[in-house]
């Protein structure tokens, strides 16, 4: 059984955050053009052993609107990351820290039964 550690709420709301914060970040990341900056698009050689030919269409690169939503995103990202990583927490372990940011890492999860 894992060990579990007594995170206070403002760290586990933090992570909870940061989880949130990336997956939205994803799913946003998805409507996005392949490319920020607008590039021509391409075809690849046939790869050996298989029919399969990589290629990308044109890339009108983000808009404005995407850009800024993307450095958004980014920026939170960075803020949350630090706010977990830099609770004063941390410094009162005097055990393993590592399994202590692992255990962070799911500590949302639901407990098995």
């Amino acid at each position: 059984m894992p060990k579990t550690f007594p995170f206070p709420q403002g760290l586990l709301d933090a992570q909870v955050a940061l989880h949130e914060t990336r997956a939205a970040y994803e799913k946003y990341a998805k409507t996005l053009p392949w490319s920020a900056e607008p590039m021509p698009g391409w075809e690849g050689d046939k790869q050996l052993h298989s029919n399969y030919i990589s290629s990308k269409p044109d890339s009108p690169g983000y808009t404005e609107e995407q850009a800024t939503e993307v450095r958004r995103f980014q920026d939170e990202l960075r803020r949350l990351s630090a706010e977990v990583m830099t609770h004063p927490y941390w410094s009162t372990l005097s055990g393993d820290v590592v399994a202590a940011r692992m255990a962070l890492k799911h500590a949302h999860e639901p407990a098995e039964a």
